[in-house]
C-alpha cells in the first residue's frame, strides 16, 4: 500500500524542469538523509560487494589521469561499489551491520518523493514500501564518499534535467551513480556528453570495461559504439602500430578482431597476431586455451585461412585440441561449398562472422593439389565487381600465396593499357615468390567462367621457366576492351563476381630437382 496522496510515477518527462524545488521546503515533502561513509559499504546482507568494481579500479585509476580536462581543481571522484538499490530496505540504518565503515558526515536534503519517484524506480520503492516497513519518516541513502559529488548532480539532475559539469571523470561517475539508482534519463544525458568530448585509446577502452546492469548496459550502447569505431579505426592497418596492438587490453583486441573493415595482409597474418599476443599475455597455456576457446578463437575467420595455415593450427598446442579440430574441419567444409553456398553462409552469419571476409590485401584462394600422375595444382580466385572497378586505371591486387613443389606462387590482377590500341584491359600474371635461387618450369592455363554456360573456358596457355621475383600473364585475358569488361553485359561476371581459374603442373623431373635441392 503507497502513503496517502502517492500514486505510481509516471514515465520519465525530460523536458520537465523542477530546479525551483530542489531543497525547498516549500515544495518538497521528505528529509532525505545520506549517510557518507569513509570506505566502500562492505557487510551487505546478500554478500554483494564491491569485488566486480575492483576488477575495473586500477585500470579506472590510469585512465582518469588521463582523461582530466581543464578542470584541475575539480575533485577526482573514483567508483566505488555499494548495493545496488534492489532492496530499499538496506540503505536504513538499522541494516547494517556493526563492521559496515564509520559515517564521516550526513547530509540531509529536503525532496520532493513525487519528482524523485517519478524520474526513478529505486526512489519510487524507497518512498513508498521502504518507508511504510520502517516506519521512518525520512528516507535514508548510504554511500562512499566517493560518491557524494556525483549523488548531488544526479539528484540536481532529476529536478532540473541538466547536469552542471563536463568533466569526464565526474560524468562517468555520475554515470555508475545513475545506474545504481535507476535514473535512465540521466544515464543517457551522460553518455550523449561523454560521446561529445574528444575520445583517446584510453577513454574508448575505459567505456568498454565498464560493469553494467541491462539498463546501464541499453544507455552505454552509443558511447560504446563509438568506442569500438574509435579503436577500429586507430588500428584499421593492421600491419601498421603492431606494438600498440599487442598492448591492447583482451577487450580491445575483441573490438579489433570483430571488424569486417580492418586492413591485413591474410587471415594467416591475423592467427599470427592473435597468437602472439596471447602467448604475452597469458604465458599460461592452460589460460590461453580458455582465451581461446570462450574468446579470442570466436573472431579468427579460419575458412579464409591458407591451407598451409590450417596445418600449422593442429600443430600448435595453444588452442584445445577439440577446439582447433573443429575450426579446421569446419573452414576446409567451407571452401569446398560452392561460391553461392559460401555467400549465403557468410549472410547468415550474423552473430560472430567467421564467414564473412575481411578487407584483406591478398585475395584469398582455394587450391586443389594433385601428386600424381604429376605434381599438379588448380588454383580459384573471385574477384567482386566493385573491386574489378577499383583496379582503373593502372591498379592491380595480388593473391595470397599458394604452393606447388615446396615453392610459393601467386596470382596477380592487373588493369593494363594496350601499348597499340591505347585501352585499358584487364590482365592476369602468375609469379614465383623471392625465395633462393631454385628454378621451376611450369605449364600453366588461365581459364574463367563465362556466360551462359557458367562453365570455365580457357583464355591463356603457357610455359614459363620461373625463377625467384620472375612472373608471366597476358596483359589483355579476355581479348576486349576494359569498357566491355566491365559492362553491365559483360559475359564474366555471374552476380557481379568474376570467377578465375590458374592451372600449374610441374614436369616430375623438375620437380625431382627441386626437391633435390
Amino acid at each position: 500500500m503507497d502513503p496517502p496522496g502517492f500514486s505510481h510515477p509516471p514515465a520519465d518527462d525530460g523536458d520537465c524542469n523542477f530546479e525551483f524545488v530542489s531543497d525547498s521546503s516549500n515544495f518538497s515533502d521528505r528529509p532525505l538523509r545520506i549517510e557518507i561513509v569513509a570506505g566502500s559499504p562492505e557487510g551487505m546482507p546478500d554478500g554483494k560487494g564491491d569485488s566486480e568494481w575492483d576488477r575495473h579500479r586500477k585500470r579506472r585509476r590510469e585512465a582518469i589521469e588521463k582523461l582530466k580536462d581543464e578542470q584541475e581543481g575539480e575533485a577526482v571522484a573514483m567508483i566505488e561499489g555499494s548495493p545496488s538499490g534492489d532492496e530499499p530496505s538496506r540503505h536504513s540504518g538499522s541494516s547494517w551491520s556493526m563492521d559496515s565503515p564509520p559515517v564521516i558526515r550526513i547530509k540531509s536534503l529536503s525532496v520532493s518523493s513525487t519528482i524523485l519517484s517519478a524520474k526513478s524506480p529505486f526512489f519510487y520503492k524507497l518512498f513508498s514500501n521502504g518507508m511504510q516497513e520502517s516506519g521512518q519518516q525520512h528516507a535514508t541513502l548510504r554511500i562512499d564518499a566517493s560518491e557524494e559529488a556525483a549523488l548531488m548532480e544526479l539528484l540536481s539532475f532529476m529536478y532540473s534535467g541538466k547536469l552542471t559539469t563536463t568533466s569526464p571523470t565526474l560524468l562517468l561517475d555520475v554515470l555508475m551513480v545513475a545506474d545504481k539508482f535507476e535514473v535512465v534519463s540521466c544515464m543517457r544525458h551522460c553518455c550523449q556528453l561523454l560521446k561529445s568530448l574528444p575520445m583517446s585509446q584510453e577513454s574508448a577502452l575505459l567505456y568498454l570495461e565498464l560493469p553494467s546492469s541491462i539498463s546501464m548496459a541499453s544507455a552505454l550502447q552509443p558511447l560504446t559504439e563509438a568506442a569500438k569505431e574509435f579503436l577500429v579505426n586507430s588500428f584499421k592497418d593492421l600491419t601498421k602500430n603492431q606494438d600498440g596492438l599487442m598492448e591492447l587490453p583482451l577487450v580491445g583486441m575483441e573490438v579489433v578482431l570483430s571488424s569486417d573493415d580492418v586492413q591485413v595482409a591474410s587471415e594467416d597474418a591475423v592467427y599470427d597476431l592473435v597468437l602472439k599476443w596471447a602467448r604475452r599475455h597469458h604465458p599460461k597455456l592452460e589460460e590461453r586455451q580458455e582465451v581461446f576457446g570462450t574468446r579470442l578463437g570466436q573472431l579468427i575467420r579460419f575458412p579464409y585461412m591458407s591451407s598451409r595455415k590450417l596445418r600449422k593450427v593442429l600443430t600448435h598446442n595453444d588452442m584445445d585440441q577439440e577446439f582447433a579440430n573443429k575450426a579446421v574441419l569446419e573452414a576446409l567444409f567451407f571452401k569446398a561449398e560452392p561460391a553461392h553456398r559460401r555467400q549465403a553462409l557468410a549472410m547468415d552469419d550474423v552473430n560472430n562472422r567467421r564467414f564473412v571476409e575481411r578487407a584483406y590485401k591478398y585475395r584469398p584462394v582455394k587450391v586443389v593439389e594433385f601428386e600424381l600422375p604429376s605434381t599438379q595444382c588448380i588454383v580459384y580466385m573471385d574477384l567482386k565487381r566493385e573491386e574489378c572497378a577499383h583496379l582503373f586505371p593502372s591498379g592491380r591486387v595480388y593473391s595470397q600465396a599458394f604452393y606447388i613443389g615446396g615453392q610459393g606462387f601467386f596470382l596477380s590482377a592487373h588493369c593494363n593499357r594496350e601499348v597499340q590500341s591505347s585501352c585499358h584491359c584487364f590482365g592476369l600474371f602468375l609469379g614465383m615468390q623471392e625465395k633462393g635461387s631454385v628454378s621451376f618450369t611450369v605449364d600453366y592455363e588461365f581459364s574463367a567462367r563465362t556466360m551462359p554456360s557458367g562453365q570455365f573456358d580457357s583464355k591463356y596457355k603457357g610455359k614459363y621457366t620461373f625463377t625467384g621475383g620472375k612472373a608471366v600473364g597476358y596483359r589483355n585475358l579476355f581479348a576486349i576492351p576494359w569498357t566491355s569488361f566491365m559492362a553491365d553485359d559483360s559475359l564474366y561476371f555471374i552476380n557481379d563476381v568474376l570467377h578465375l581459374r590458374a592451372e600449374l603442373t610441374i614436369n616430375d623431373t623438375f620437380s625431382a630437382a627441386a626437391a633435390a635441392q
